[in-house]
């Protein structure tokens, strides 16, 4: 056993002292939960260690930095949420609130969040159904949520008479359709008292630019495929969707910093966050990556897929800037649970912010981002000619 008066050993307990000062936050003392108790306190008193540590830590960065007034943040969304009603519970209040100023979401849940607009019901149920039964009385599950296999053919109906119109024919972003699509999607929610119900509505009313990065890989993408064999000149441009949102985080890092907020991975997540390589590597502009990282996923990272990638391993290609590491929370939990709690906590905890409103701002930002490049290149070729 060490002698505690000996010089080196006082010295060792020292060091101790001071290492576990500098990472330690508070001491474990939690109090008794009770009824009276609010989500914020919930959070930042009783969820200390674990993932439940990770969401607290989430909440306070999504509420604290990321919505500071100059910062820009874009929302991720993958998995099936709209049809579990958190579009309309969680989403749609954070974007009335000005907390989120883009999107890149799969198809999905913007085909399933327009049912709601439309006045078609899904209804909560079970895992572990008889899905022949189903099938045989055309009835749709997604996991415990189930509803009539005529809201598939109405929303179908409402997409291909709505973009068969005159105002659709033309080649656009993703984001172009969604807004242009929102229009209609937010005049039907109200025409039925629905007005809250639908995320694209809530988007299209704030100028929020929706993208979809797989724009064919949806039902939405499949009436328009249909379209097409009709002769319809409507078509959607990845490629300028790519620039679209490159062009929002360039104006966002110009004017203040750009944070992420993904629920789950997979096609969305990548999308936003391939913003930065896009500026860096691509277009040659001198930037460091986004500066605030907040993911709820529920996949391991050593199975090399894109959900379980860390903001560590973004940092390498560029989408993170390091030096804003500590600003980075990834809380493995299902979204279902974590979103609804980050939703209130942020909603308790931080004013609404005046809407950015990037859709209408888009064109001006795309010629900003072009002009930058531009110029870029023009100054390059000079400089290779004058060799």
């Amino acid at each position: 056993m060490s002698n505690p008066h000996c010089p080196k050993a006082a010295a060792a307990k020292a060091a101790s002292t001071d290492l576990l000062k500098t990472i330690s936050q508070k001491r474990i003392q939690p109090p008794a939960v009770t009824s009276q108790m609010g989500v914020s306190q919930l959070l930042d008193e009783v969820f200390l260690s674990y993932n439940g540590g990770r969401l607290r830590e989430a909440c306070r960065l999504f509420s604290g930095k990321m919505l500071a007034e100059n910062a820009t943040v874009g929302l991720a969304l993958s998995g099936a949420l709209t049809p579990a009603g958190l579009g309309m519970s969680c989403l749609v209040p954070l974007v009335e609130a000005g907390f989120i100023d883009w999107i890149t979401s799969t198809g999905a849940n913007l085909y399933h969040d327009t049912h709601f607009a439309l006045g078609m019901d899904l209804y909560q149920s079970r895992p572990g159904l008889n899905d022949l039964a189903l099938r045989d009385n055309q009835i749709i599950r997604i996991y415990d949520i189930v509803f009539d296999y005529e809201n598939l053919l109405g929303t179908d109906r409402f997409f291909r008479k709505l973009c068969r119109t005159a105002e659709f024919q033309k080649i656009m972003s993703s984001a172009e359709f969604h807004h242009l699509a929102g229009k209609y999607i937010a005049a039907r929610e109200e025409e039925i008292s629905r007005k809250g119900s639908s995320l694209l509505a809530a988007c299209y009313r704030a100028g929020v630019p929706v993208f979809t990065s797989s724009p064919g890989d949806s039902s939405i993408g499949m009436n328009l495929a249909a379209l097409q064999l009709e002769g319809s000149k409507l078509a959607i441009d990845p490629l300028l969707d790519v620039n679209q949102s490159a062009s929002i985080v360039w104006e966002a890092k110009q004017k203040g910093s750009s944070g992420v907020f993904i629920l789950g991975g997979g096609s969305p997540k990548n999308f936003m966050l391939q913003t930065e390589p896009q500026i860096q590597e691509v277009l040659g502009l001198e930037e460091s990556g986004h500066d605030y990282f907040l993911q709820v996923t529920d996949a391991r990272p050593d199975t090399g897929g894109l959900s379980g990638a860390t903001p560590q391993e973004a940092m390498t290609w560029g989408k993170v800037d390091p030096e804003k590491l500590p600003d980075t929370v990834t809380c493995y939990l299902d979204s279902t649970v974590a979103l609804p709690l980050i939703t209130a906590y942020s909603l308790a905890n931080r004013k609404p912010r005046e809407k950015k409103r990037l859709m209408d701002r888009l064109p001006g930002l795309m010629d900003k981002l072009k002009a930058t490049y531009l110029g870029k290149s023009k100054n390059e070729g000079s400089d290779q000619d004058g060799d």
